[in-house]
């Protein structure tokens, strides 16, 4: 039996069911290396992601998997649809299931449907958006919106969302973070070599000395407008995040905005805080890089603006929103995405089930009309034979008197007389 056959064909998202945008594919080993051939449904032919009438409805996919020639059902992308494919490759033990910490992120991060790759090495991850200007790879990640096709397994991740949701603020961070090129990547080496006045070797990003002792540095974030913020993650409180990694992000970003993007004192600093924990230890990146190591880099990167002692006074109730980390106006514009995102999700839940509820509302009403009708049907039958009965014995009374008075008329009859 083809181990890619979809077994529960339900469990794939209606949303892309729905679409006429189906292939196969089929194994085959091409300059020594086995390579997915696109298939067209039902005919056999080389099926073409950018020729529609090699496309097929799922179910036609489905039917001709069972057959000889595909080995699987692959989805295409075009500009028709808000689709887009999500490729993480060589992140998934297949044996032990252990995933790599920047899939984890990412898939984590898109919260959408999400499903094991054929070879089980690796994920796909399908939402709705658009996919940012840019390149569109980067070592095993690679990100598809229209002339590509995606094998589908239905093997679907649990815990990962059962739809294909909108994620379109996640995808731009992740685009931002692990695929496009950004002035960081092509100019940090220069800026290294001949710029040692605007960077020193423990600052990440800005050219901002802030020169802060940790206790003086601690006590504006905490009197800073986003105080309060910085309080309950520094004391390692995680509500309202989906996950430690993420609380831990934004603790981060906060101290990258502090310490002017110091590495040195960000490291030491998260150290102290309620997060910290031992997988901040653990190498879980094929560059060697640990965990905190990478989460502070990341911080970095995506923190756009520092706090800057000489721009004016700098004590921390002068300190105006507008001020904060621009990573928390991010945060927070991500939370309501999010949260509207989730929002939709139920209230769209909410509308199938009181479309459920008029449904078994209206079958009661009918069943109930039904039995009212049954119950009068019955009720008349029984009238009408209490009715026959008393007429039967009414009946029956008055031939027994006619049968009496003809024997006495006989009897007696002469003496009448």
């Amino acid at each position: 039996m083809n181990k890619n056959i979809i077994d529960e064909p339900e469990e794939i998202p209606e949303t892309l069911r729905e679409r006429d945008q189906w292939v196969c594919w089929r194994e085959e080993e091409r300059d020594g290396k086995p390579t997915k051939i696109p298939v067209t449904p039902g005919g056999g032919g080389f099926a073409s992601s950018t020729e529609s009438e090699t496309w097929a409805s799922f179910e036609t996919a489905l039917d001709y998997t069972e057959t000889a020639h595909a080995d699987g059902v692959g989805f295409v992308f075009t500009d028709d649809d808000p689709i887009v494919g999500v490729d993480l490759d060589d992140c998934r033990d297949p044996e032990t299931g252990d995933v790599d910490d920047a899939a984890l992120d990412i898939i984590e991060r898109l919260d959408s449907y999400t499903e094991v790759s054929p070879s089980g090495t690796g994920y796909h991850v399908l939402i709705r958006g658009e996919l940012p200007d840019g390149r569109n790879r980067r070592g095993s990640i690679e990100l598809y919106d229209t002339a590509r096709f995606f094998t589908v397994t239905g093997d679907h991740v649990e815990r990962t969302p059962t739809c294909v949701a909108r994620r379109q603020d996640a995808l731009r961070a992740i685009h931002r973070e692990y695929v496009q090129e950004t002035e960081r990547d092509t100019a940090a080496e220069p800026e290294q070599r001949g710029s040692a006045d605007d960077e020193s070797p423990t600052t990440g990003a800005a050219g901002v000395d802030v020169d802060l002792e940790d206790d003086d540095l601690l006590e504006k974030a905490r009197n800073a407008s986003n105080g309060e913020k910085f309080e309950r993650l520094w004391n390692g409180n995680t509500v309202g995040y989906d996950s430690q990694s993420e609380a831990d992000m934004a603790l981060c970003c906060l101290l990258a905005f502090w310490t002017g993007g110091d590495r040195t004192q960000m490291e030491q600093l998260f150290r102290q805080s309620g997060l910290m924990r031992e997988k901040w230890d653990e190498v879980h990146y094929a560059d060697g890089s640990t965990y905190g190591e990478k989460t502070i880099e990341r911080a970095i990167a995506i923190t756009s603006e520092f706090y800057d002692p000489d721009a004016g006074d700098d004590t921390a109730d002068e300190i105006p929103a507008t001020s904060s980390p621009d990573v928390g106006a991010a945060d927070s514009e991500r939370s309501r995405a999010y949260l509207a995102e989730k929002n939709q999700i139920l209230s769209d839940r909410v509308d199938e089930l009181e479309a459920t509820l008029t449904e078994k509302t209206e079958r009661i009403d009918a069943l109930e009309a039904e039995v009212k009708r049954l119950t009068d049907e019955l009720a008349t039958r029984g009238q009408e034979e209490e009715c026959q009965g008393e007429h039967a014995a009414t009946t029956s009374e008055n031939s027994s008197e006619s049968e009496s008075s003809s024997l006495l008329g006989r009897l007696f009859g002469g003496r009448s007389k």
